[in-house]
């Protein structure tokens, strides 16, 4: 039900507004302000109706404000400027400078100064490196080449396209076969097979981290929360498993959501396994044959 609109009541001349008349506006001031009372007290109720049908309520729709503020759509007009644009251009760094005369200049004309425009772009352009090894043979005979740059490790990618086919591939969520043609229409000579290497493998030192998260986090942790789901991996049906709270968060993809499985994660990089009384109760408890007990004690 939409509201109704009451008319604006226009202004009587004093001379005109008699007693009877104005017991009459107060009346009518007074019905209308109860009718809108009414009016929020009625939608609320079918608000609430319509939740308890699990259906939606009547959405809260904000009045449009190009009425409120003509001053400020006279101002945008005057400027003819877009609002925040000096803003964002005025500490950006100049690559390169281009002065413009103007045409047709009159002679005896006085220089004042320019009037800046900034224009941003962006330029991508293979830039290829030829490292030079040094080769140079000692008084004794024997040979010293130089050595290429560390960062390098002996590949023939640089680190900064390394990092653009990262940011694409995990960031932008862009398939190595496009990443590939992306690249080659740069000018970038390069294989998917060499994309593929670059994604997948010397990322050791990603996984340790990761391990270390876990460890680092149990050893200051009071509780832990675990959960896990089912999810795809490497293209096979498998399960996420969480461990964590609100100090840290750690997943690992698995092919089991066992209590084995959860028990092997939560040691993290060590494999052994600590048998105490405890543990000799609860085998004790769950009929363990005696000969594996006796072969138990054994060994621990």
């Amino acid at each position: 039900m939409a509201k109704a609109r009451f008319p604006k009541i226009p202004d009587i001349p004093e001379e005109e507004l008699s007693p009877l008349v104005a017991e009459l506006l107060d009346i009518c001031c007074l019905q209308q302000d109860l009718i809108l009372s009414l009016q929020e007290q009625i939608q609320i109720l079918r608000d609430e109706i319509a939740i308890l049908k699990n259906q939606k309520p009547k959405p809260k729709i904000k009045p449009p404000n190009l009425e409120n503020r003509p001053d400020k759509k006279k101002k945008k007009q005057e400027s003819g400027k877009r609002p925040g644009s000096s803003k964002r251009s005025k500490n950006l760094p100049i690559h390169e400078t281009i002065d413009i005369p103007p045409d047709n200049l009159p002679e005896d004309s006085r220089f004042k100064g320019y009037d800046c425009f900034t224009v941003q772009d962006i330029v991508i352009r293979p830039h290829n490196t030829l490292y030079r090894l040094e080769r140079w043979q000692t008084p004794s005979g024997d040979y010293i080449v130089g050595k290429l740059p560390k960062e390098l490790e002996n590949s023939h990618f640089g680190s900064m396209l390394v990092s653009f086919i990262l940011y694409q591939y995990y960031h932008a969520h862009v398939t190595q076969s496009l990443i590939r043609e992306e690249l080659l229409e740069f000018g970038i000579d390069i294989s998917t097979g060499q994309i593929n290497r670059i994604i997948v493998e010397g990322k050791d030192i990603f996984h340790s981290e990761k391990d270390e998260i876990l460890s680092a986090g149990l050893e200051v942790s009071r509780y832990v929360h675990v959960d896990d789901t089912g999810a795809r991996h490497k293209g096979r049906n498998g399960y996420c498993t969480h461990i964590g709270n609100e100090l840290f968060a750690w997943f690992e993809s698995t092919e089991s959501k066992s209590r084995i499985n959860f028990l092997t994660l939560l040691q993290g990089r060590h494999t052994d396994y600590m048998l105490n009384d405890d543990a000799f109760e609860y085998m004790v408890l769950h009929k363990l044959s005696k000969a594996q007990l006796e072969l138990l004690y054994t060994a621990s």
